[in-house]
């Protein structure tokens, strides 16, 4: 029995000694490992150094095939229609456009509604003279008449015992009837009006964003290349200093010609964008049923369609400083090519919608191949 139990107690010393060595070996086969992972960069390099001669003489043909989409055709641009009235540029070139008489401007002692020059405009004005004055006209003479007939109908003298009439069924179901025949009358065609004012401009329309300053505009024509035309009210001749030019019948009425006018193409839809850069401005031309508000850090949008060529006046409609009546709009309407001729006329102006250039369009392969015929070749290795 008890060399059993020694036998067992030198068993388990044994192992005990055995898992002691493994614990102690393990850091050291750690280490060799790391040493071996070291080691590899060197051993790779110089397999790499030595398997580089045989991968250098394909360097010739890797080059050549880089430089092969080099040869590729260019892409074909596409044709432009000579006879598109958008490309087409008058031959004589821009001549700024004079004003009419009583055309899209104020007229002395005038108590209606400016002549329209817009589809919108035209509906306006209708409903204006067709709708809301008949009913404000027939409703102001039906209560000047019912108030003169009461008093000379029912005043002391004419009716020295007052009525006990409490209440009358059928006037009341009248003047309840009525007033809503009359509202509904007005609402139809003021509704249809709201949806024409602000019905979405077309994807191909120009846009041209008017930002408003204290006191002058800004135009940018997003789409001719982003040119910009600041416009200010011209003063008169005993206004001016010495350098400005003061205003002529030519340039419009006092108060509202600028110098610089917003040139546009008359008989197409216009994308309008107008924000503000420091206070709230309205951008509001009467002749064309036009009045947006101009927001700081906000972009408002509504479509401007003129139908036919002339000069448009206006002004700041929101009340925006010391210097607000002194912040006219001149919107300047001419046939798409001579707006076209007029573009070309600015530094950096471009036909909107007008293809690339064909050697715009070539130079872009014959660049992307430049880099690669410019690295050098790789030297041929020695025998």
């Amino acid at each position: 029995m008890r060399f059993g139990q020694n036998a067992r107690v030198a068993g388990r010393t044994i192992k005990a000694f055995g898992v002691a060595l493994a614990l102690l070996a393990a850091p050291q086969a750690a280490f060799a490992q790391d040493a071996a992972a070291v080691a590899s960069p060197a051993a790779s390099a110089a397999a790499t150094s030595e398997a580089a001669p045989a991968a250098a003489p394909a360097a010739p043909a890797a080059a050549e095939a880089v430089a092969a989409p080099a040869a590729a055709p260019a892409p074909a641009t596409p044709a432009v229609d000579p006879n598109d009235p958008r490309f087409k540029i008058a031959e004589g070139g821009y001549t700024p456009m004079a004003p009419t008489a009583g055309k899209g401007m104020p007229v002395d002692k005038g108590i209606a509604l400016q002549d329209q020059y817009s589809e919108t405009g035209e509906y306006a004005r209708w409903m204006h003279d067709a709708i809301l004055m008949p009913v404000i006209v027939a409703i102001s003479l039906l209560v000047l008449f019912l108030l003169i007939y009461i008093i000379g109908r029912y005043n002391k003298r004419a009716n020295p015992v007052a009525s006990k009439t409490s209440h009358n069924t059928l006037l009341e179901v009248i003047w309840t009837g009525v007033p809503v025949l009359i509202l509904v009358a007005i609402a139809v065609p003021s509704i249809t009006l709201i949806a024409k004012q602000f019905k979405p401009a077309p994807a191909k329309a120009l846009t041209i964003k008017a930002t408003g300053n204290q006191w002058y505009w800004t135009y940018t024509y997003v789409d001719n290349g982003g040119f910009e035309v600041i416009s200010n009210m011209l003063k008169e001749t005993n206004e001016v200093k010495e350098g400005e030019r003061a205003r002529t019948d030519v340039d419009g009425p006092a108060q509202l010609a600028v110098d610089y006018r917003m040139v546009v193409p008359a008989g197409e839809p216009i994308r309008m964008e107008v924000t503000a850069a420091d206070v709230i401005h309205s951008f509001a031309v009467p002749s064309l049923w036009f009045k947006i508000d101009g927001v700081p850090g906000r972009i408002n949008e509504k479509v401007m369609f003129i139908k036919e060529p002339g000069v448009y006046f206006g002004q700041c409609s929101e009340l925006c400083g010391v210097r607000h009546g002194y912040m006219p709009i001149a919107i300047e309407a001419l046939p798409r090519d001579k707006f076209n001729a007029w573009v070309m006329t600015q530094a950096g102006g471009k036909i909107d919608g007008l293809p690339e250039a064909p050697a715009a369009a070539a130079a872009a392969p014959a660049a992307a191949a430049a880099p690669a015929a410019a690295a050098p070749a790789s030297p041929a290795p020695a025998a």
